[in-house]
Order: C-alpha cells, then structure tokens, then sequence
C-alpha cells in the first residue's frame, strides 16, 4: 500500500510515518513544503491513501485560517492532475466545535475534501482529534504539553489553571488513524482523549520530574502517564545524559542501585565480546534503559528520520545509564578488550505478537 503524509515532517506527521515503518506492505511518501510548492500531484500519483496533516496551529488568527484552506485547495487541485480515488483522512480539531477562524478554516477544509471524494469517487475521512501530543513537538506551539515539559527540563515553575484539556498521545493517535484505514471508516469519526484538568496535568508532569531526579522512573503503568513520561524525557535528551550512580564501596566489593520504579517491567543481563555490536532498532512507546557495569562500551543513538549521530562513552569504572528515547534507533558497541557486562530494563514485559521493536540501523551502510 502507498501512503502519503502531507505535513510529514510535523510532529504528528514525524509519528504516523515512524508507526508506518513497522509495516512491510506499506510505502510511506513524505509529502512536505517542497512537495507543496513543486510536483504535488507527481507525489500523490499512485497512492491509496493520503494523511493530510498539513497546516498551521499558531500565529495570526486569519492568515492561520487562510494558510490552512489554501493548502486544502492545493492538495485537492493535486490529487484531480493525479487522477487519485484516495482514501484521504484529514486531521481535523476540537475546535471546529468553536467559531474561531482555526475552527471555520477546519470545517471548510473538510468540506472542500468531502466535495472532492464525492465529485472524484474517492473516499473521505474527517478526523476530529483532541490535543495531539508527542516527541518532538514545539513548546508554546504544538501542546500545552511541550510546553510544561519544555519549562520544567529547564527548572522552571509554570502556572496553570483549573480549565478541562483533553489530550491524546501521537502514537495513539496514529493508531487510531490506521484503524480507521483498515476497517475503511469514513464521514465524521470523533477521536477521543484523556480529559483532565490543566492543572492535574501540570502536577503530574511536576511530580515526573522530581521522582526522575532522584533516579526513579515513575509509575507508568498505564499508558497515558508512560506517554506523558517519554515526553517529559525527550527534552532531557541528549544533554542529561549518561547519568553517573552512585558507587558504594567498602571491603567486599562496590554496590549501586541500578534501577528503581514501581511499574515493575523486565531487566536481564548481556555479556558482549569484544568488538560487537548489540541493538539497532527503535521503539515508538517502551522506556529503556542502558546501564554498563563491567567493560567499556559506546552506546550511539539516531532520530530514524535524521542523519546525526550522539554517541555516548560509558564505563563500568563509573556506572552511567542512558534512557533510550522513543523514536530513536539504538546500539551499543563493546569497544573495550575485555567483555562487556550490561544491564538492560524496559518497562514493559517483551510480547512476539507486539513487540515495539523496528530494526535500523544507527548508521546505514
């Protein structure tokens, strides 16, 4: 299947096309601004499917509203050149139940696209999502969620109020929209979120923070609070770690406590010959933790839609860990003489039938 993402490097469109890549029979087109303003309909040739995600969700009321229906147009008159009978599914806002300009300018996209599949013979979906937060999203621009984590990695201390949010993670929310391909859903489909108040969201997100700093991975074992933790983290990285443990040391030998959480999940042991290479892979939910007690190992990491590459040195002299980022694929080298000794947690116990776990390489060959 052929599937094309507009707004493809936006941080939901960052996370549909990383949730797309565990699929063997799917070709994901990134459909970006150069696409936009080049061979739009040369990219949507042949696809079966288009996630329309483009748009703008800040600035200036009226030109956010003209941007977002001039993109619609654009996509429209591109998908005719084509002669595409894709299953399109826009990704609309709760705020089209508000009459703002954001909202009006939904609602007309979605209404020049129901046009289209009707005069086209293709088909339409209208997703109505709540707030839509993830890895990668821009503070005091995609959620109010980046925006809380952003301040508190940089200690500091926001306000809220006691207003309701409803918010739904990227990842979820891309499995809602693959569903709704599969079972070939279209109309009007409302995907619902976790309600809160802003203020409950704040104080969990503070009291994250201040477990994490005391080298505890919270309580996530429901997944709402694991997706809000992987977002809180994903501003620590990459400059909070490795981070150094404590050694405690006295006649018969040295200690250190490795990992503490009360959400439980699974830890085992490797032992590395020299010069091997154990991982790449990424995951798109699963906390994971590196954490070398004997030898000298690199542990190298990669945004799978970028080219940089962080790498970090640990030693057993002086246990570190790094918490993997989601999104991230990942290995770890024994770059010492010696065998590498190294500890591994996730939060979650391994499932064949769903394992989160995407081979790439770190660096590709």
């Amino acid at each position: 299947m052929r599937v094309a993402v507009t707004g493809a490097r936006g941080m939901l469109g960052t996370h549909l096309r990383a949730y797309l890549r565990s699929f063997d029979d799917v070709e994901v087109v990134p459909v970006g601004r150069e696409e936009f303003s080049g061979d739009l309909a040369g990219a949507l040739r042949g696809c079966d499917v288009v996630f329309h995600l483009a748009g703008l969700n800040r600035g200036d009321e009226q030109e956010v509203a003209r941007t977002n229906v001039a993109l619609t147009e654009r996509l429209i008159t591109a998908l005719e050149e084509a002669g595409s009978h894709a299953h399109v599914l826009f990704s609309s806002s709760t705020h089209v139940e508000r009459d703002t300009p954001y909202g009006q300018s939904k609602r007309r996209a979605a209404e020049l696209l129901q046009a289209w599949a009707e005069r086209s013979g293709g088909r339409f979906t209208n997703v109505v999502l709540p707030g839509v937060f993830g890895e990668g999203g821009k503070p005091f621009y995609n959620s109010v969620v980046a925006t809380f984590c952003h301040q508190l990695a940089l200690n500091e201390e926001p306000t809220a109020n006691d207003g309701e949010t409803e918010q739904i993670h990227a990842q979820e929310a891309s499995r809602r929209l693959w569903h709704l391909v599969r079972e070939g859903e279209t109309g009007t489909m409302r995907v619902e979120g976790r309600k809160l108040t802003v203020r409950d969201l704040l104080t969990t997100l503070q009291e994250m923070r201040e477990t994490y700093a005391e080298h505890i991975i919270p309580d996530i074992s429901d997944s709402f609070r694991r997706d809000l933790f992987n977002m809180y983290r994903s501003f620590l990285y990459p400059w909070h770690y490795p981070v150094p443990l404590t050694l405690h040391t006295d006649p018969r030998g040295s200690l250190f406590e490795a990992i503490k959480s009360p959400s439980g999940g699974q830890a085992f042991m490797s032992t590395t010959h020299s010069g091997i290479t154990r991982g790449n892979h990424f995951h798109t939910r699963k906390v994971e933790r590196f954490l070398v007690s004997g030898g000298e190992a690199e542990i190298r990491l990669r945004h799978i839609f970028r080219d940089e590459v962080q790498t970090y040195r640990v030693s057993g002299e002086q246990p570190s860990y790094v918490d993997i980022p989601t999104l991230h694929t990942h290995n770890i080298t024994n770059v010492g003489d010696g065998t590498l000794l190294t500890l591994f947690w996730t939060n979650e116990l391994f499932d064949p039938n769903d394992p989160d776990q995407v081979p790439e390489l770190v660096e590709p060959q």
